[in-house]
């Protein structure tokens, strides 16, 4: 596989005119660099969001062994990734897995890819949002608005559902004016906070380092886990990779932003890759020196509380409150990663009438370049979602997996055309140009892609009680019944609507 250097622009309208081949205006203010498209991807991803939110669901459901489903789900993910880079490459449009998939797929195909991937960033935006109550409540008491003193830190008791609505809401206001104002706005956050990550993650393993009590092998102990699957250590351990699937996705958001970045043929695909990579080791690092760091392995609170817990019993509660500061700056920037994208799917698709009130989804404001009513959409829906599960303490783990399937299922939408394609001999077009390219290692790629993506969508969704408590039927058949009924919508307003803008014919 190879990135040759594509040549720079030499005026400043190439990017523009490169964007009108595809029979679009420049709408969207192109003022993005290299850093902010990677920034753009790995704040979606949000090594300190996922880790510090669902390390305790990990380590209960599998052990220190659980650390063994982080590079599995990566080299998964990976292939995903190579793929989209190739895609990116190619078009770089904003929706990125829409449009995607509608240079390789029929309409339907492109149609259901972007539809329901905008519901799985609904969902992720209010499960990302959710993951305030993990974090403020031990920052200070002062963040725990509803319930008492045992409800912090945790969303699985009432009081602690009810707290994590209240700020997750307080949340989403914040990112939606954040974007009502622009992208420059937004990167500027963004990038700040994904520096503030980086540097918390470094700092932390070094620090966490520092206080190894025990060796690596810590990570071939599974304390017993197996013991209630009737597949034994494997059940547990395919439970406890939904840990690491939460983490490993919306990489594709540097696709997304590619009409808001200068030269998005050249800086998109690596940022894609790089943002991948970079959550893969530092996430890994500071998983791993967690465990050896730790003062008591067995320790229960590990299992409810889970990361939060960790570091400040073991760099004491100030120095462990500083570097929770610095998970709630991650979550916050997180949180407006997944809404950008968002904002930009569904523009994308509007701009291609395929929405219901296309004219004025599609509706740039003059004033900041950013599409004014897809931003309040996504924030009513969240809003709406946030509420309906007010005090439902079983809430996080649904909302997190149908987030995953939501966005796995599009992903296969993009993945499963393109091995089509390369089978049938049409892809890569003989016009590919001198962009992101697999070369002969492409149909490998792309058949892990695949048989990874199924794998996993089939795993996350798989309703067992290990996963989903509770006694109600939708809590345990959430993760698919959410998807279905979106996906069913879907099918149901694109007989309503069939006709889009034609894409470029893929040969």
């Amino acid at each position: 596989m190879r990135i040759p250097r594509s040549r720079p622009p030499e005026v400043p309208g190439d990017d523009s005119d490169d964007l009108a081949r595809f029979g679009y205006r420049q709408e969207l203010k192109r003022s993005l660099g290299p850093l902010s498209s990677f920034a753009a991807s790995f704040s979606y991803i949000s090594v300190l969001t996922g880790v510090f939110q669902l390390f305790g669901f990990g380590f209960a459901s599998g052990g220190p062994a659980y650390i063994w489903t982080w590079p599995l789900v990566f080299l998964g993910q990976l292939a995903v990734a190579l793929c989209f880079a190739e895609m990116v490459g190619q078009f770089p449009l904003a929706g990125s897995v829409y449009q995607w998939s509608k240079h390789l797929a029929r309409p339907l195909t492109s149609w259901l890819s972007g539809w329901i991937m905008a519901g799985g960033a609904v969902v992720t935006a209010a499960a990302v949002a959710v993951a305030y109550q993990v974090v403020l409540p031990q920052i200070s008491p002062a963040f725990q608005i509803l319930g008492g003193p045992g409800d912090a830190g945790v969303t699985d008791t009432r009081g602690g559902a009810q707290n994590a609505i209240v700020l997750a809401l307080g949340l989403v206001v914040f990112t939606t004016v954040v974007n009502l104002c622009g992208v420059r706005l937004m990167a500027r956050i963004n990038d700040f906070g994904v520096v503030v990550e980086l540097i918390a993650v470094t700092l932390l393993v070094v620090m966490l380092g520092m206080h190894v009590r025990r060796g690596p092998q810590v990570v071939l102990e599974t304390q017993g886990t197996g013991a209630g699957h009737s597949s034994g250590y494997l059940g547990a351990f395919l439970v406890a990779s939904l840990a690491s699937a939460y983490v490993f996705y919306g990489f594709d958001t540097a696709g997304s932003l590619a009409e808001e970045t200068r030269e998005p043929r050249r800086h998109a695909p690596r940022a894609i890759l790089r943002a991948l990579t970079a959550a893969f080791v530092s996430g890994g690092l500071l998983i791993l020196v967690a465990m050896m760091a730790v003062g008591d392995i067995g320790d229960q609170e590990l299992r409810d509380l889970g990361m939060p817990y960790l570091v400040k019993s073991t760099l004491g509660s100030g120095l462990g409150s500083v570097f929770l500061v610095c998970v709630a700056i991650a979550v916050t920037v997180c949180c407006l990663a997944v809404q950008t994208a968002a904002i930009r799917l569904l523009f994308s698709m509007a701009r291609d009438g395929r929405l219901p009130f296309s004219r004025a989804v599609s509706r740039v404001s003059p004033h900041s370049r950013t599409p004014v009513v897809p931003a309040l959409l996504t924030c009513l829906l969240t809003i709406a979602l946030l509420v309906v599960n007010l005090g439902n303490r079983h809430l996080f783990y649904t909302l997190t997996s149908a987030g995953i399937v939501l966005f796995y299922v599009p992903y296969l939408l993009v993945t499963g055309p393109m091995l089509v394609r390369r089978l049938r001999g049409t892809w890569p077009r003989a016009d590919h140009g001198p962009y992101f390219s697999l070369g002969r290692w492409g149909l490998a790629v792309n058949l892990v892609a695949v048989l990874y993506g199924m794998a996993m969508t089939v795993n996350v969704a798989w309703p067992r009680a290990a996963v989903y408590p509770g006694d109600a039927w939708y809590y345990r058949w959430g993760a698919l019944f959410f998807p279905a009924v979106i996906t069913a919508v879907g099918a149901a307003l694109y007989l309503v609507r069939p006709r889009a803008r034609p894409a470029p014919e893929c040969r």
